[in-house]
C-alpha cells in the first residue's frame, strides 16, 4: 500500500512539475526588462508590408456579412492601399499595462489590473489605450538598445498607436482577404470564441493565420483608432464632422462572441469610456 501511495504521489509531483513548466515558458516569451514585451528580436512586432487588399465582406463569399461590411451601395468591398506597418503579435497584456500603470500613475479601473500577467489587458477605456500607446512611445524612443528596424521606423515618422480599421483588417484576413485570420471557415482549434472567458494570449497555436498573429480572432474585443463611421474607409476624414459622442472602432470579436462575431471584417464600436470584461487592445507603430 505504502508503494501503491508513493507511486501516487511521484505521479502527482510529475504532473504538477509538468504544469509549472508550462507555466514557466509561457512567461518566457516576455521579456519583464523590456517593457514585459514578447522576447522576441523585435519585441514581438511584426511587419505588414505595403500593399492592398479587400476590405469589407462580399455575401457571396461571406454569407454572414453584416450590413455595416459593405463597401458602398454599388460595390461590396473596396480595394484599400495600406503603407508598411508594424503590429503587436500578441493583444496587450496585463503585465505590460500594470508597467505603464505604475510608471504613470494613472488613475485606472484596478479591475484592469488584475488576473494572470499573461492575459490579455481588459475592462480598459478608448483613452486608456490610446495612454498607453504614447507611453510605450516614449519608452521605445528612450531606449538604447531598441532593434535598429524599429529604431529606423520610428525615426522616419513612425509612432506607436492603435490600428486604424484598415490596418487592423489587412493584418487579420491577409492581402487575399479571408474571412477568418486561418482561411475561410470557423476553427474552434485557432481562437478563443464561444467560451467562457479570456485566455493568456498567444494560447492557440495558429500557423496558418495571416502574419502569424495571435488572437486576431476571439479572446478579446480590440479598441482601434478609427471612430466608427460608413464606408467607404478613409483615413484622411477620421477627425472630419465628429460629434464629441463619437464611437470608436472594436475588432476581432470575444471569447463571449459566435463564429459570425469573430470574422476579421466584422465591425464593433464603444463609446470611448466603455470599460468591458471583454474589450481590450492591441498597439502598432506605423506612420500614417
Amino acid at each position: 500500500m505504502r508503494q501503491l501511495i508513493n507511486f501516487k504521489l511521484r505521479i502527482t509531483f510529475s504532473v504538477l512539475a509538468i504544469v509549472l513548466l508550462a507555466t514557466q515558458n509561457a512567461f518566457a516569451q516576455f521579456d519583464v526588462e523590456k517593457w514585459s514585451l514578447a522576447d522576441e528580436p523585435l519585441l514581438g512586432f511584426v511587419a505588414i508590408p505595403t500593399g492592398s487588399f479587400p476590405m469589407g465582406s462580399n455575401p457571396l463569399i461571406d454569407p454572414m456579412a453584416f450590413e455595416n461590411e459593405r463597401w458602398s451601395q454599388s460595390r461590396r468591398q473596396g480595394i484599400v492601399d495600406v503603407p508598411l506597418f508594424y503590429i503587436s503579435r500578441y493583444e496587450t497584456t496585463v503585465a505590460q499595462f500594470r508597467e505603464f500603470a505604475n510608471a504613470t500613475q494613472r488613475n485606472v479601473s484596478a479591475s484592469s489590473l488584475e488576473g494572470e500577467a499573461n492575459y490579455p489587458v481588459t475592462n480598459v477605456t478608448w483613452t486608456d489605450a490610446v495612454a498607453y500607446a504614447r507611453w510605450l512611445d516614449q519608452q521605445l524612443r528612450m531606449a538604447s538598445d531598441l532593434p535598429s528596424q524599429l529604431r529606423r521606423f520610428l525615426d522616419e515618422g513612425g509612432r506607436v498607436t492603435l490600428a486604424s480599421e484598415a490596418e487592423w483588417e489587412k493584418a487579420a484576413k491577409g492581402e487575399e482577404g479571408r474571412i477568418y485570420p486561418w482561411g475561410n471557415q470557423a476553427d474552434k482549434s485557432k481562437a478563443n470564441y464561444s467560451s467562457d472567458g479570456v485566455v493568456p494570449v498567444g494560447s492557440f497555436d495558429c500557423p496558418d493565420c495571416s502574419f502569424g498573429l495571435a488572437d486576431m480572432s476571439g479572446n478579446v474585443w480590440e479598441w482601434t483608432r478609427s471612430p466608427y463611421q460608413e464606408y467607404p474607409f478613409d483615413e484622411t476624414n477620421d477627425r472630419d464632422d465628429l460629434a464629441s459622442d463619437a464611437l470608436w472602432v472594436m475588432r476581432g470579436g470575444s471569447y463571449s462572441d459566435e463564429a459570425n462575431n469573430i470574422r476579421a471584417s466584422v465591425r464593433g464600436a464603444a463609446d470611448p469610456g466603455a470599460r468591458r470584461p471583454f474589450i481590450g487592445f492591441r498597439v502598432v507603430i506605423t506612420k500614417q
